[in-house]
């Protein structure tokens, strides 16, 4: 079995699981082994939805300043938790081919495994929302042939990302690309690198 036949089928998953409440405070219930690489893909993509709903939140133009900044607080906290757990995936792949000689003609990819990982996790969520708008009933035909023909590109970029995912992690195995881990450097987060943390001005 490929990666991301694994992972899309998870991704799935949770984004089912999320839309049986379709509420941001519901506790995750992760079917899957702690620690295993099943776990933390279910993880992965259960903090993307939880943030895809936070951010639909707090575009409503009535939202209270107050609730909109605690909503602001909990974006950032769910950005930081995105990216920690990407760092924990290519972490994953690091020791999984770290017996994995690269050929003396071997290159670096443009994107770690894991975070194009991220961008297939994003794209589910895109495909089940593209898909919700399809099945309207309380809007025009238009507006549903417009949201099916971008369904259409969204599955085709699946299906394209998907492939190439599989193929870096290949290329990997096989010594042909090797990979790096560059720890994300946030400075807005770092009460010693923020300015206005730390006070400075």
């Amino acid at each position: 079995m490929t990666f991301t036949a694994l992972s899309n089928p998870i991704f799935e998953q949770a984004i089912a699981d999320y839309h049986v409440t379709d509420n941001v405070d519901t506790p995750i219930q992760n079917p899957y082994p702690l620690k295993s690489i099943e776990y933390y893909l279910y993880l992965k993509n259960w903090i993307d939805t939880v943030q895809w709903h936070f951010e639909d939140i707090i575009r409503d133009p009535q939202i209270d300043p107050v609730e909109a900044l605690n909503l602001k607080r909990r974006i950032d906290k769910s950005n930081q938790d995105r990216t920690d757990l990407v760092e924990l995936i290519d972490s994953y792949f690091l020791q999984k081919y770290q017996s994995v000689v690269p050929l003396p003609e071997a290159t670096i990819n443009t994107e770690s495994p894991a975070w194009a990982v991220d961008r297939l996790s994003i794209l589910a969520l895109k495909i089940y929302h593209m898909r919700q708008e399809t099945e309207r009933t309380d809007t025009t035909d238009e507006h549903r042939k417009a949201c099916q023909a971008k369904l259409d590109v969204l599955l085709e970029q699946q299906k394209d990302l998907s492939l190439a995912i599989d193929q870096l992690i290949e290329d990997i195995e096989a010594g042909r690309k090797y990979m790096k881990v560059y720890k994300q450097m946030k400075m807005y987060n770092d009460p010693a690198l923020n300015p206005v943390l730390y006070g400075g001005k």
